[in-house]
């Protein structure tokens, strides 16, 4: 009889010729655990999803309840659904008065695609405006705004229309005009290796857009719900979006995302033509359950008034002659080192050690650093004594 692991080889279709091949039987808290009981900390959560760690018993429970009541009934919009109203509320509550109309999608790269389709179909205009080592997903619209040619190459022809600036880069504002229907940028940049930029710049390209009557579409579907230290992360920066994009985190471990905007923007999509966003499993009633009880925990437990202070230890005893700087604000964190095949040898090495970590997509030299925010200031250090052991072990 084939193993598990044959079978995901032969029957699973494969991202890369290496997949880690790590099989793990269940996860709690920060820890995920293989077959033999062995615990790994995680301390990248799924990329950016799982901020209250896994298997939140809230959550859980929150789920097991909306089963028991009903679970897909309708394509997305069409029927009130207990779980997306009170979801919707709950988010709404949270965020500026201007973001008042949320739509549930499946994923991060759908909020993507129905953003860019909103902004065009708002503002009439065909031009768009993205970031250099942007990242927004993998679909047809998301991949046409990413700013990495090497991951899209393979896949022209895209979007047209779309113009790449600098990030954090004032001389290129000039580039967004009259004919520019969004800019759509990472508050965070989150695969370009966490490049938080200044104040100074968001604000004048908040400006910029507001001038020139662009949508500015913040994505924060890593940054947000607590990972940088506010609950979103544009807080940072003293500047509300036209609309903004959340999923991974959104659904405390389910999968949801959501595009969210006013409900003067939001109505461009009723009618001419009317369904101007169609999804069938957007804002599942199991999702958004998961999602509010998810939010409801990072809420009453003050989880986001305690990551600065973890981003502190991680600083702190993240200090080795191998590690030229520490990039990032929060629990999204980029340790740089020389190279790609140093980080690649001290990233297995950790996992050998039972520490999950890994690099980024535009900046493969830097190491991710995004546990759940559940993680306590013992566990961190066990982390970060396994990672200091790999860096001496490697270089």
């Amino acid at each position: 009889m084939p193993t598990l692991r044959q079978l995901f080889l032969s029957n699973n279709a494969q991202t890369t010729n290496f997949p880690l091949l790590l099989e793990f039987e269940r996860a709690e808290g920060i820890y995920m655990y293989d077959k033999e009981g062995r615990a790994f900390i995680d301390l990248i959560s799924g990329i950016g999803v799982s901020n209250l760690g896994h298997s939140n018993p809230y959550v859980v429970n929150a789920i097991k309840e909306q089963l028991d009541k009903y679970m897909h009934l309708m394509v997305y919009g069409e029927y009130v659904q207990t779980p997306q109203v009170r979801f919707a509320e709950k988010l709404i509550s949270l965020l500026p008065s201007n973001l008042q109309s949320v739509y549930f999608t499946n994923s991060g790269a759908e909020a993507v695609e129905g953003a860019l389709k909103l902004a065009k179909r708002f503002t009439g205009r065909q031009q768009i405006v993205a970031f250099n080592n942007a990242y927004h997903g993998s679909t047809h619209g998301a991949l046409s705004v990413m700013g990495n040619e090497e991951f899209k190459q393979a896949y022209r022809p895209l979007l047209p229309g779309v113009n790449f600036i600098r990030f954090n880069n004032v001389d290129d504002l000039d580039q967004i005009n009259h004919q520019t229907a969004c800019v759509i940028v990472e508050t965070i940049q989150g695969e370009a290796g966490i490049r938080v930029p200044d104040s100074a710049y968001m604000q004048a390209l908040r400006a910029r857009c507001t001038e020139t009557g662009t949508l500015l579409i913040l994505d924060e579907i890593q940054a947000a719900f607590g990972r940088t230290g506010k609950l979103f992360a544009f807080e940072h920066f003293d500047i509300v979006p036209d609309i903004l994009l959340l999923a991974k985190a959104l659904g405390g471990g389910m999968p949801i995302g959501a595009f969210i905007a006013s409900n003067d923007i939001m109505d461009a999509l009723k009618e001419n033509p009317i369904l101007g966003h169609i999804t069938t499993f957007g804002g599942h009633p199991v999702c958004c359950s998961a999602g509010l009880a998810a939010l409801e925990v990072l809420i009453n437990e003050n989880l986001v008034n305690t990551v600065i202070e973890k981003e502190t230890l991680f600083r702190k005893l993240l200090v080795h002659p191998a590690v030229k700087t520490i990039r990032g604000k929060g629990l999204m964190l980029a340790v740089e080192l020389e190279s790609f095949e140093l980080n690649k040898r001290i990233i297995d090495r950790c996992i050998e050690n039972g520490v999950i970590t890994d690099w980024f997509l535009h900046c493969s030299n830097s190491m991710r650093i995004a546990p759940p925010l559940i993680i306590t200031a013992n566990e961190i250090e066990k982390a970060c004594e396994v990672i200091m052991e790999a860096l001496t072990y490697c270089i």
